[in-house]
């Protein structure tokens, strides 16, 4: 369940971090039983990079706004999009998948898609019984050729199961944060430990305490 987007007039900005801009309506969906949207999903993506990994060159953090953009353009748009994010030197790459399938908002389901160099493997974690399973193959065979991953393979991985219709997006942010420090660790995706359902329960506290933190005007 998702709230309506509101005018800007009564939907004032909240916070301003970097390229993402949160709005009220956009801090409301983790004030509820919601399904969270892009804003969210880049903003926590843009923290992952900037803030809490930041150290770590090889990691690369994919908006679901330019993962949507990298499914539908032409071979060569995509090579100049992946150009400008300089792919080619991120050994790990994490992108926010949706099953959407057109240039407007939409979509029904949100999993986390992952390329790890050294591995020669496509990760892909669904928290809902692998409904993401073909967005993930085409998505994949997308974007192959021009992140020049060939002959990767791809793998669905096990992994802990939403236990209601709209967390999807909280699990994708639990994900990437639980990847990228076994990857900070041990420099590789595989045998990463499952999610702890608490961690999942606690996400959306998380999340409104560190929009807080930074600065965010909460109302």
């Amino acid at each position: 369940m998702s709230l309506p987007r509101r005018t800007k007039q009564s939907d004032p900005v909240c916070l301003n971090f970097h390229e993402s801009c949160l709005r009220m309506s956009d801090v409301q969906l983790l004030q509820g039983p919601h399904w969270l949207n892009d804003q969210i999903i880049s903003f926590y993506f843009e923290y992952l990079e900037r803030v809490k990994y930041k150290n770590n060159s090889e990691m690369l953090f994919v908006s679901p706004e330019v993962t949507q953009c990298m499914k539908l353009v032409s071979e060569d748009e995509l090579t100049t999009l992946l150009n400008q994010l300089d792919a080619a030197s991120k050994m790990f790459i994490l992108f926010a998948l949706n099953d959407n399938t057109t240039t407007l908002a939409g979509g029904t389901h949100w999993s986390l898609f992952a390329l790890s160099r050294p591995e020669k493997t496509f990760f892909h974690f669904d928290s809902h019984s692998n409904q993401n399973s073909e967005a993930a193959h085409q998505f994949m065979q997308q974007v192959k050729d021009a992140l020049h991953c060939k002959k990767f393979n791809l793998k669905s991985v096990k992994c802990l199961q939403q236990a209601n219709s709209y967390d999807c997006g909280i699990h994708v942010l639990c994900m990437a944060d639980n990847i990228a420090d076994h990857v900070n660790r041990f420099e590789c995706i595989e045998d990463v430990a499952l999610l702890h359902q608490d961690a999942v329960k606690g996400k959306r506290s998380e999340l409104l305490k560190l929009i807080h933190t930074l600065g965010g005007k909460l109302g």
